[in-house]
């Protein structure tokens, strides 16, 4: 489940960084919901693998980071662009 959340939080980023170009913006709707899942899914991994998954630890990590990101992005944009 680490690795899954890793790679997810990846895609999610390079989604992310696609939504950073102006007129882009709204690619972020899509990516908040996208890198939360793969929270939700490190989340799950920790909880059942305890303290030895730190791949799971590095996807939520990653996916909170573009949690956050995106959400700052859309409100400079208006949410829009």
């Amino acid at each position: 489940m680490g690795l899954i959340s890793l790679l997810w939080g990846i895609v999610a980023m390079l989604l992310m960084f696609l939504g950073l170009i102006p007129l882009l913006g709204w690619l972020n709707w899509l990516v908040i919901p996208f890198a939360g899942i793969g929270a939700i899914i490190a989340a799950i991994g920790i909880m059942f693998r305890g303290e030895k998954s730190r791949r799971g630890k590095a996807g939520l990590l990653l996916n909170g980071i573009v949690i956050v990101i995106a959400a700052i992005r859309l409100s400079i944009g208006g949410g829009f662009i």
